[in-house]
């Protein structure tokens, strides 16, 4: 029998890699139907960079909260929110996540902690300082965690947050998904810092880069300054460089790219074929694993389309219900 030589054991490693696999083939279904004219509103796909939510959220559970961005549907997914959900909802259909009246950019469900993707830039990043506020209060050692962009990081908000989570020593993490692109700006462009961790060091908080298309160091990083949180040691900053393999939304032509970028970054550095490719190396998974694996996520993300579309629309009455919250 051959060794497991990474940090989870093997039935956790098939939930690692059936996540991102489903986060995949979910975004690829999406960059088709939004094509065909089958999808309302906005999309913007996290394809390419599934390892970061993945070996994030694995650290997590409910009680931890997390703050999404527009390009949230990996982070959704990786939180557990439920798949057929969040197609129902992108598609309008009032069995979605928020009865078809959030679309693809302000998916949430508090009963996963997924506290919402977020339209606006940075806008995550003080309801992750309430978040955290409120695990320290309650003392259950939950988490908080604000995703943004290296463009949503030059935002006020975002800085503020970073301040004021130092001074409460609030258990949040603030995790910086650098693409390399704020929209169509190259971070060289926009940033004037070499390294988000001086960022992190300005406020008195500690901060790391890491290599967000692997797994295995997203994964490692996270449990670090996951840990740190939980345990009373306060905020930190974790930055993951990644690729995006489409545009900034669906319909961008990407005339800032580079010739021959995207195929290059497909070619070399896909999150997903990195993993497969330790994962048999080390002998402790198979082709026919994966290709079992990926039959099932196939099927799953089939049936959540089918029942998108099969499902009703909101009605003119819905629009009336949800606008409060009823204590």
């Amino acid at each position: 029998m051959t060794n497991n030589p990474f940090p989870l054991s093997k039935d956790k490693l098939i939930e690692a890699y059936r996540t991102m696999r489903t986060i995949r083939e979910f975004e690829e279904r999406l960059h088709v139907d939004f094509a065909r004219g089958d999808i309302p509103g906005f999309v913007h796909l996290y394809a390419g960079e599934e390892a970061c939510a993945t070996g994030i959220m694995m650290h997590l559970n409910d009680n931890d909260r997390i703050a999404s961005t527009h390009r949230g549907h990996g982070h959704c997914i990786a939180k557990g929110v439920d798949v057929k959900e969040m197609m129902a909802e992108i598609y309008g259909k009032v069995t979605g996540s928020c009865r078809g009246k959030g679309g693809s950019m302000h998916i949430a469900d508090l009963s996963k902690g997924m506290m919402g993707a977020n339209g606006i830039l940075g806008a995550g990043a003080p309801l992750v300082c309430g978040a955290a506020l409120a695990a320290q209060k309650l003392g259950h050692k939950g988490v908080g965690i604000s995703f943004v962009g290296d463009g949503a990081s030059n935002q006020g908000t975002f800085l503020e947050s970073l301040n004021l989570a130092a001074v409460w020593n609030l258990p949040a993490i603030f995790v910086v998904e650098n693409n390399g692109y704020a929209e169509s700006t190259s971070v060289e462009w926009a940033v004037a810092a070499d390294s988000y961790v001086d960022r992190a060091t300005g406020f008195g908080l500690p901060g790391i880069t890491v290599d967000g298309t692997d797994f295995f160091a997203v994964y490692e990083a996270a449990g670090e300054v996951i840990r740190r949180a939980r345990e009373g040691g306060g905020p930190s900053l974790l930055e993951c460089k990644l690729v995006r393999f489409h545009g900034h939304f669906e319909g961008d032509a990407q005339t800032y790219r580079a010739k021959g970028e995207i195929e290059d970054i497909r070619a070399n550095r896909d999150c997903i074929t990195a993993f497969q490719a330790r994962l048999r190396e080390a002998g402790v998974m198979t082709s026919a694993e994966f290709e079992a694996i990926d039959a099932e996520v196939a099927r799953l993300i089939e049936e959540a389309v089918a029942e998108a579309k099969a499902a009703a629309l909101p009605t003119p009455r819905d629009l009336l219900t949800d606008v409060y919250v009823a204590y």
